[in-house]
């Protein structure tokens, strides 16, 4: 079973929290904090391992979790950092968050690693917060959560050279003739439906890799019939091999099928046409071939028509000689279009969000909300006075309250939090 696109669910690990303890050792007075901070939470990473073809073991394991780090010891020791999470895929593989469409990681080299997840800081423990002012703090700080989200795994076959087509033009058949790929051969339409690939080896020692894509149909680049499913595994393809069946045998027109193809790819948003083309006219044997194939080049006078029946291997030397000196002029296309660019789409990695913002709702009034407020504020832990003061410094070094006072908060203005009321004070 071929699988090229899982939704997964990804959670690093948290960090651990720091521990609060203090020095208790015979002969000597008045010990100090002791406590030591929590390990760092397990990152999960992506791992790109060229003996594997599909997302399959993906497709049962819909959640990843990274393991936690541990949390802070005794005699300021540092708690273990949690092993990191790692996920193998194939090579070719691309990772985005489910909810924005953007790129994390894409992987193209074998052993290429990418950090998706990235697990969460560990928690400072007593020892670290000790001041002239704070001699004997009574706190330490909590791990922070490590990242966690939706994010859709996608395979786009990695391939030099891709062979599109309607069905049945002879594609795989022409994929086997040339390479030792085995594909799915019938006389039906839709034999393939997902990528197969295979090595060429040319006969002056030049070698390239050619991918078998499903058959496209009129309308694919909407989504008809295997619509997207087949256009992504093109993307990443230098040059197109289109081959034609010239001898109508499916009763198409040969002529009309250019067309529609051509329009397919260029319909699609990554510019397709923008590649390099080879026309292969296929199924030369056939009674109608040679009366097609003129009507075929009265229409396109410009185009180079490569004539093969592939099915007894004819004609295909000079198709994969022509593949070979594209591929030694041609760069790799960007997966991205300046339309998409111009529309403010990017495929790029996600800039850092912002870790709070102020809102204000009406005068006097003040909401602070965030990330970095839904972990470091936890009311339940503010108990002591030395919690408050605590708070109090977070918020400080956090430029939080500098920022109120820019917002307009003043003496005796309410600030809120998740809910909670504090009152503003000026010092």
């Amino acid at each position: 079973m071929f699988v090229d696109q899982v939704k997964v669910h990804l959670k690093a690990g948290k960090g651990g929290d720091g521990l609060v303890s203090f020095k208790h050792e015979k002969y000597v007075a008045n010990g100090g904090p002791f406590g030591g901070d929590g390990g760092h939470g397990g990152n999960i990473i992506f791992e790109a391992d060229p003996g594997m073809v599909t997302l399959l073991d993906l497709r049962y394991h819909r959640i990843i979790r990274a393991e936690p780090g541990e949390k802070g010891k005794n005699k300021r020791m540092h708690g273990a950092t949690a092993p990191d999470t790692v996920i193998k895929v194939p090579l070719g593989t691309m990772i985005k968050k489910a909810d924005t469409g953007q790129i994390i990681a894409d992987l193209t080299e074998p052993g290429q690693r990418q950090i998706v997840a990235q697990g969460g800081r560990g928690g400072r423990g007593n020892s670290r917060f000790k001041s002239s002012r704070n001699t004997v703090p009574r706190y330490a700080e909590p791990g922070r959560e490590g990242e966690e989200f939706d994010a859709i795994v996608e395979l786009r076959t990695l391939a030099d050279v891709g062979l599109v087509g309607f069905p049945s033009v002879g594609k795989s058949t022409l994929l086997e003739a040339v390479t030792k790929a085995k594909p799915e051969i019938g006389d039906y339409p839709f034999t393939t439906i997902s990528p197969n690939v295979g090595v060429v080896q040319t006969k002056d020692g030049r070698s390239f890799v050619m991918a078998d894509l499903p058959g496209l149909i009129e309308g694919a680049s909407q989504g008809k019939g295997l619509g997207h499913q087949f256009l992504k595994h093109i993307e990443r393809c230098r040059v197109i091999v289109h081959v034609i069946d010239m001898g109508g045998s499916e009763g198409r027109d040969p002529v009309e099928d250019y067309r529609i193809i051509n329009q397919e790819l260029e319909n699609y948003h990554l510019r397709l046409l923008d590649r390099p083309q080879i026309v292969v006219a296929n199924k030369m044997d056939l009674e109608e071939a040679q009366e097609n194939l003129k009507r075929f080049k009265e229409a396109y006078p410009d185009l180079e028509v490569f004539e093969t029946t592939t099915i007894i291997h004819e004609g295909l030397d000079p198709v994969l000689r022509k593949a070979a000196d594209l591929l030694a002029v041609t760069p790799l296309f960007p997966l991205t279009d300046e339309k998409e660019e111009d529309e403010g789409v990017t495929y790029t990695f996600e800039e850092k969000e912002k870790p709070y913002t102020i809102v204000r709702h009406e005068d006097g009034v003040y909401e602070v909300t965030g990330r970095i407020i839904d972990e470091q504020f936890h009311p339940e832990k503010l108990t002591t006075d030395e919690d408050y003061f605590r708070f109090a410094n977070q918020m400080r070094y956090l430029g939080i309250d500098k920022n109120l006072r820019a917002a307009g908060a003043k003496d005796g203005d309410t600030i809120m939090l998740q809910g909670y009321e504090f009152e503003f004070v000026e010092q």
